[in-house]
């Protein structure tokens, strides 16, 4: 489901920058409780609790990574708590999952039909998520001259945040 976002694409060097994350974090979950409504899924306090976590440092958190801190908070120890909440966020298209790192990572653009870049940092697990247009068009654009449909497409840059890059610098 598309929806208009209410807000220009954002910055992605934001994961890596200062910035005012509460509001980064706001407009997300707003967004995400607008399209789960639109779509007639339900963002359960457990699924929602998921997203926030996702969202508090723009960093790629494996599976277990997010069961610890729900079961720290009451929601529940049990694998599935959090498999069933994370599948439910990525077929939402609110989360990603950063195939490299076996991690997942918030939508910094959820409701808008992309196929995303992600810059991961090797160090820190920081990810940026550039809605990078032009790279899935010419993907597409050399798959047709293949002859072949390209369905999905999952980019992943590793390298070093601004942050760690000027610590190995020292």
């Amino acid at each position: 489901m598309m929806v208009s976002n209410p807000m220009p694409n954002p910055d992605p060097s934001c994961a890596f920058h200062s910035h005012d994350h509460a509001a980064c974090t706001q407009d997300v979950l707003t967004r995400a409780e607008t399209l789960c409504k639109e779509g007639g899924a339900r963002l359960t306090p457990v699924r929602r609790r998921v997203l926030e976590i996702l969202l508090e440092e723009h960093r790629a958190m494996g599976a277990y990574d997010v069961l610890e801190r729900l079961a720290a908070e009451g929601f529940g120890s049990q694998p599935p708590v959090a498999y069933r909440a994370l599948d439910f966020l990525a077929e939402q298209g609110l989360v990603h999952r950063i195939r490299r790192l076996n991690a997942f990572a918030a939508c910094t653009d959820p409701g808008q039909h992309h196929a995303p870049v992600f810059f991961i940092c090797k160090t820190c697990n920081a990810v940026a998520e550039a809605p990078e247009q032009s790279v899935r068009a010419a993907i597409d654009d050399l798959g047709r001259t293949l002859g072949f449909a390209v369905e999905r497409t999952n980019i992943e840059a590793m390298g070093l945040c601004p942050t760690c890059h000027a610590g190995q610098g020292q």
